[in-house]
């Protein structure tokens, strides 16, 4: 309930965000609204987008579940490393893909003794179709909100000190989302760096940005 009212939470503010930023427009627009917008038009040109970062913490440990008798200690993980792929297709927005990878392992502890009893581990991918709303910026810093919705898919298993399966594997998929706030840093027109803040898959990232035209 708690992961639906911040995926929600999530979809509004970036609702909310290209509102602010598209609108709303005025019945009559003025000339020169019209002159910069045909401008920025007529200036821009369509651009494949790649991006790969790490993200962190991987927030996928809360897919492991919780067990009645036994809490949860401190997790390791590694990733998500993802990698998107977007067509920015006018100078504020641009649709395409998101996938991620990573892996978590997490010990688990007896209420009764307070000893470590079993483990339980996840390996996680994700797809998601993921929209980019670009804010005003400069040709050297590009600010953006991401939205990025989908599906998890992997395992998770649960084993005992000796590695012999102490509750059943769990396999299926998930609901997958990811909002962010960002900003791109260009080197020149076609690479850069980038860093977000946001919640989902991980709470901050940064990695690479690559643009062909």
């Amino acid at each position: 309930m708690r992961k639906s009212l911040l995926l929600v939470t999530v979809l509004t503010v970036s609702y909310l965000a290209g509102l602010a930023q598209y609108g709303p427009r005025p019945m009559g627009p003025g000339r020169a609204y019209r002159e910069r917008t045909q401008q920025e038009r007529l200036n821009f040109d369509p651009s494949l987008d790649i991006s790969v970062g790490y993200g962190f913490p991987n927030l996928d440990k809360y897919l492991l579940d919780q067990f009645y008798g036994y809490y949860p200690g401190s997790s390791t993980y590694s990733g998500p490393v993802f990698a998107t792929v977007d067509y920015r297709f006018n100078p504020h927005m641009s649709i395409g893909v998101m996938a991620s990878y990573g892996k978590i392992s997490r010990s688990y502890y007896s209420f009764d003794s307070n000893v470590k009893t079993f483990t339980g581990s996840l390996t996680n991918a994700s797809f998601m179709i993921n929209f980019v709303r670009y804010l005003p910026g400069s040709p050297k810093v590009t600010p953006y909100f991401r939205t990025a919705i989908g599906f998890n898919t992997g395992s998770s298993k649960y084993n005992d000190l000796n590695g012999q399966i102490y509750f059943p594997s769990d396999d299926g998929t998930t609901l997958a989302y990811q909002g962010a706030l960002g900003v791109q840093l260009n080197v020149s027109k076609a690479a850069g760096f980038f860093v977000e803040a946001g919640y989902g898959k991980y709470i901050i990232s940064g990695g690479l940005h690559f643009s062909f035209k």
